[in-house]
């Protein structure tokens, strides 16, 4: 998996830093092509010799220090690199990251590159645990950077707690694992929809649910980090997209989620809506606010088009994934939904449980496809949920579930 990869390896100013030449050489039995950059407390652990003597590059230290004239040196190794690994991260470089600080080598490479980022962190565990840094790490995880997360045990400053960098084999194998999912869709295009849909009475008000898009969002993020090309088409959500993988096109109502859907449909792969579409609207709508009157108000209500069965019955070799948010007999129902509709898998949420449904962080599902075959997925956060429903999907496609190959 690391054959003639291109690697740059960023190591900054902690203790650790003497694991880093461990990892450099153990980069380079793999067969990958390892670069280092340094930074300055870096230098004061390990001397730049020793990273050249392992690695058999020139050791970067200094953002003026231009070897070639016709290049510049960050953006050459920016665009260069296939993979950066940073390690140790202490907190400093964390911060400097998540802040967009560009003020040496290192910082200002990272900045540049459009490479898969890897952060083994390494610091006092009271650090580690220090909620800036938290916050730091939460930024940059949003940002699709990937945490390689640090053991637990004596620290040199005498501490004993999580804070201790991670050994060289278990960081390669942790890259290693993290490419081979990152081509698990490489070249597929993925529509999603997420979020809620609003459905207008008059300028000031509107019919809605609690759906907050974050379902959809993560199979968003994750997908583009699998390697498709991702269209998220998107209810009003306080939410943001941040791949560069993922084209994000906004809609209000259901009308119109159904045209972009409709639209969008023929020219992807995979298709999951995930997004709460109301199924009704008011049958009259107002231009002018509707004033505050005695007695009751009564709102006609109309039914909104059913996408998802207007995309089952367009469907021809499209993987398309309905999802169905139940109180009552949720597995029976859902069942029934992904046959009527012409689904090829369908994602089975029982939103009375607790940590599953709307606006929350985590979520427990069932995943069953045509063959109805279950996969049941526990509590888990709605990144690693979108994850394992990504998986499922990709390997329903290459065992021909679908048409598609």
């Amino acid at each position: 998996m690391l054959q003639n990869k291109k690697i740059v390896l960023g190591v900054s100013g902690g203790i650790a830093a003497y694991k880093a030449c461990a990892l450099t050489s153990k980069l380079t039995q793999q067969g990958a092509i390892v670069k280092v950059i340094m930074t300055e407390s870096a230098e004061q652990f390990v001397s730049p010799l020793t990273f050249q003597a392992l690695s058999r590059n020139p050791v970067y230290t200094d953002t003026f220090d231009e070897k070639d004239p016709e290049k510049i040196a960050h953006i050459d190794l920016a665009d260069w690199a296939d993979i950066i690994i940073i390690a140790p991260a202490t907190a400093n470089i964390i911060g400097k990251m998540a802040s967009g600080v560009a003020d040496d080598m290192l910082t200002t490479t990272l900045l540049a590159t459009k490479a898969a980022i890897y952060i083994a962190p390494a610091m006092n565990v009271n650090m580690y645990d220090h909620p800036a840094v938290v916050n730091n790490m939460k930024q940059l995880e949003a940002w699709g950077y990937h945490f390689i997360e640090p053991g637990a045990g004596y620290l040199a400053c005498g501490w004993i707690g999580k804070g201790r960098l991670e050994e060289p084999e278990s960081i390669i194998d942790a890259v290693r694992k993290h490419q081979s999912r990152s081509e698990l869709l490489a070249g597929k295009k993925i529509l999603i929809s997420a979020g809620p849909t609003r459905e207008r009475i008059d300028p000031v008000r509107f019919f809605t649910n609690r759906s907050s898009g974050k379902m959809g969002y993560s199979l968003a993020e994750v997908a583009a980090n699998m390697g498709a090309d991702v269209t998220l088409v998107s209810g009003p959500v306080a939410l943001e997209t941040h791949n560069r993988r993922i084209n994000r096109i906004n809609i209000t109502s259901a009308e119109e989620m159904y045209h972009v859907m409709k639209e969008q449909f023929v020219h992807h792969d995979i298709i999951i809506k995930s997004a709460a579409v109301a199924d009704y609207r008011p049958k009259i709508t107002y231009d002018e606010k509707m004033k505050k009157q005695t007695g009751e108000l009564h709102i006609e209500m109309e039914r909104t088009k059913d996408i998802l069965q207007a995309l089952g019955e367009m469907k021809t070799d499209q993987f398309l994934v309905g999802f169905a948010a139940e109180t009552t007999t949720p597995l029976e129902y859902g069942v029934k939904k992904l046959q009527k509709k012409n689904l090829d898998a369908i994602v089975i949420n029982n939103v009375n449980m607790v940590g599953a449904g709307f606006e929350g962080d985590t979520n427990v599902a069932t995943y069953v496809n045509k063959q109805l075959q279950q996969e049941e997925i526990q509590l888990a956060s709605k990144h690693d949920v979108a994850q394992k429903i990504l998986t499922f999907i990709a390997r329903d496609m290459k065992d021909g579930f679908s048409e598609y190959s």
